[in-house]
């Protein structure tokens, strides 16, 4: 049998071994030790001998929490008795039979077409009024953020070459180094067609800048002005606003999801799927129009 040990030396145990072992960052190890000691005096300072039954009381007590504050401090205890038990301080792992509980994920926040005819519109003003490299280059950011569903970091870092004429489509490389085809709309091709005439050609980049490409920090300025000035709250506006947008526009008119995954790139449908939640009234009127026993 394990020798007894108390809950702040197990507890420091662990975020020494958090920090030497798998480098854990000062905040991580900051929120792991505050759960566990928050757990610890719900338990009566019992927690390192902790049985089954205590921990499920314990987290029957979370059921006001956010689900993702939960899933946090299940994965805190999750990895100290993995520790204990690894460490040879405890006999078995309390969490074992206990089912991990994944937080929903967020809806994704978008805008409504208007507001993006009103963004486009922005942009358009600015470029008949002030043609120039800084008008053009926004046109071309825009059309390609909105048109094509691109992620703020395949965006700005685009080869110069990558948007061809004639050509509907770029090759990207997205996350974990992916390529996928992206569709190029006639409007985006003649944005970045004038763009391109400000750009050197022996520049490795579609967008350069002094650090190499344009940074994301910048476009994210750069779309919050536009919004602004549109008369949308910035708040509510950024790159991925802008591609969520596209996404949910997309199934509003028709897409399927599978055609959506290739196009955004998502690895898992799931990650598709979130859009749907904007699509609902025209899923309802497709089936509707469509389904054969609908017209009965």
């Amino acid at each position: 049998m394990p020798e007894a040990i108390s809950d702040p030396r197990a507890i420091a145990l662990f975020l020494d071994m958090l920090a030497a072992e798998r480098g854990a960052a000062a905040n991580t190890r900051l929120a792991y030790g505050r759960d566990l000691a928050l757990a610890s005096e719900a338990l009566g300072g019992r927690l390192a001998s902790a049985a089954e039954a205590d921990l499920r009381a314990l987290f029957a007590g979370m059921a006001a929490l956010a689900a993702t504050t939960v899933a946090r401090k299940r994965s805190a205890l999750r990895r100290f008795f993995a520790f204990l038990l690894a460490e040879g301080l405890r006999t078995e792992d309390p969490m074992a039979a206990i089912d991990p509980v994944k937080p929903g994920r967020p809806l994704p926040r978008t805008l409504g077409t208007g507001e993006v005819e009103a963004m486009l519109g922005e942009v358009a003003r600015r470029v008949a009024e002030a043609p120039g490299p800084d008008s053009d280059r926004l046109a071309a950011l825009f059309e390609l953020l909105y048109g094509s569903g691109l992620r703020a970091t395949e965006l700005v870092a685009l080869p110069r070459n990558a948007i061809r004429q004639g050509e509907g489509f770029a090759i990207v490389r997205g996350k974990g180094g992916r390529e996928r085809l992206v569709p190029v709309s006639p409007p985006a091709i003649a944005a970045v067609a004038r763009w391109l005439t400000h750009v050197p050609v022996d520049s490795r980049h579609l967008f350069p800048s002094r650090a190499g490409h344009l940074t994301r920090a910048r476009l994210f300025q750069l779309v919050r002005e536009v919004a602004a000035a549109a008369g949308i709250p910035p708040a509510r506006v950024s790159p991925h606003v802008l591609r969520h947008a596209f996404a949910t526009h997309m199934l509003e008119n028709g897409a399927d999801l599978r055609s959506l995954q290739t196009l955004l790139g998502h690895a898992d449908i799931s990650t598709t799927e979130r859009y749907t939640h904007v699509a609902t009234r025209h899923l309802v009127d497709l089936v509707e129009e469509r389904h054969p026993l609908a017209r009965r």
